[in-house]
């Protein structure tokens, strides 16, 4: 029960999050990005259970072609006995048809996971895109500008209304977000050994620590510098990571 990745527990973990961004940030887009994540993770569930059905048209022609090359083979072995010693080109025709069945059992053989694996690299693509989205969000959520009252506007600085307890909510779902598209990720390295989807799990697994890493950095310095003349409130809800 605790060895795999529920995709249905994953689910639940985004839609909850999804309420706490919405009760916190009501007017923020962040809770859109959320919703959208939640689409992808439903998406995802279902061709994680695809990839790890057969495709019945794909078994279908392998047996097409492996009854193919006994039907032919049977054949041959019917026209030496009736003809008796073969001549060297009907050996050599009779060779060119194993390799042909051969080839065409291979490619039978590894077109179902090629086809799921380019499905899976698109869905991994579309995880990459919206890590990125998330980041975009955090982007200009700077605490230093917080705590330096000398700091001059321009006329193309963001607006920064949130209070630091805000700010620390506000880096804190972005890195959630970040931390559930890497366990999206996983769900898919769980249902296949391919080593390049494994490989671009592992990409994005990369890519969302590393985002994330950059958002602790600011919730660090949030928790190193919040002035004494910080409200109580905020600063045991700080403390107390409350929601």
């Amino acid at each position: 029960m605790y060895r795999a990745l529920n995709p249905e527990k994953t689910i639940q973990t985004l839609q909850t999050l999804g309420q706490r961004i919405d009760e916190r940030f009501p007017a923020a887009s962040l809770g859109n990005v959320c919703r959208e994540l939640l689409q992808i993770a439903r998406e995802t569930h279902e061709r994680v259970n695809w990839s790890a059905r057969s495709l019945p048209w794909i078994r279908v022609g392998v047996c097409a072609v492996i009854l193919a090359a006994i039907a032919a083979v049977w054949f041959a072995v019917r026209y030496i006995k009736l003809q008796g010693q073969p001549e060297l080109e009907e050996l050599d025709a009779g060779f060119n048809v194993l390799i042909l069945f051969g080839a065409s059992l291979f490619f039978l053989l590894s077109l179902e996971s090629r086809i799921k694996r380019h499905h899976i690299l698109q869905a991994l693509h579309e995880l990459r895109s919206i890590s990125h989205v998330i980041d975009m969000h955090q982007l200009t959520k700077d605490p230093s500008q917080l705590f330096n009252s000398a700091a001059q506007r321009t006329a193309s600085s963001p607006t920064r209304s949130l209070t630091p307890f805000q700010l620390t909510r506000y880096l804190d779902y972005c890195s959630e977000l970040l931390s559930l598209v890497g366990k999206l990720a996983a769900l898919y390295a769980q249902s296949t050994s391919d080593p390049v989807v494994l490989q671009a799990v592992n990409d994005i697994e990369q890519l969302t620590n590393g985002l994330a890493r950059k958002i602790w950095q600011k919730i660090m310095m949030l928790d190193d510098d919040i002035p004494a003349t910080a409200s109580t409130h905020d600063s045991r809800r700080i403390n107390q990571g409350s929601d």
